[in-house]
C-alpha cells in the first residue's frame, strides 16, 4: 500500500496535500484498493460550501457506494473534472491525476486532525 509522507490522512480514508491555505484531495490507495474498479463519482459543485467531517461527494464502484468526507470547511474552489469521464483514474493514480477537488480552508486549525503516513498506516494495519 501506497502512503506519500508528504500527505496528511483522515480516519475516512481521504488523503489532503496543503496548498498555501489551499486543500487538495483524494481518496487514498487503501480506500481505492478497498472499492475496486471505480465507475463513477459526484463532484462536488465549484463553489459549495462543505463543513469537516460531513459528505459532500460519493465514488460508486464494482462492489459499493462510498461517501467522501471534507476533512477540512471551507468552499471548493476547483474539481477534478478530467474523473468524470475517467473515474478509473481514482484507481490508477489515487495521489496525482486521481485528486478529487480543491477547497479553500476556511480554518486550516482543522488540519491538525488529520493523521501524519505513520498514523495512517497504522489505522489501515489494525483494520486487516
Amino acid at each position: 500500500m501506497n502512503v506519500p509522507v508528504e500527505l496528511r490522512y483522515s480516519e475516512d480514508h481521504e488523503w489532503t496535500r496543503l496548498e498555501g491555505s489551499r486543500v487538495c484531495l483524494g481518496i487514498t490507495d487503501y480506500a481505492q484498493d478497498a472499492l475496486g474498479d471505480v465507475v463513477y463519482i459526484e463532484l462536488p459543485s465549484v463553489g459549495a460550501e462543505v463543513a469537516c467531517g460531513e459528505s459532500f461527494s460519493e465514488v460508486e464502484s464494482t462492489k459499493s457506494v462510498s461517501e467522501i468526507y471534507a476533512p477540512v470547511s471551507g468552499t471548493v474552489v476547483e474539481v477534478n473534472a478530467d474523473l468524470i469521464d475517467h473515474p478509473e483514474r481514482l484507481n490508477e493514480d489515487p495521489y496525482g491525476e486521481g485528486w478529487i477537488c480543491v477547497i479553500e480552508a476556511s480554518d486550516l486549525s482543522e488540519m491538525d486532525s488529520l493523521l501524519d503516513a505513520a498514523a495512517y498506516t497504522e489505522l489501515t494495519e489494525s483494520v486487516n
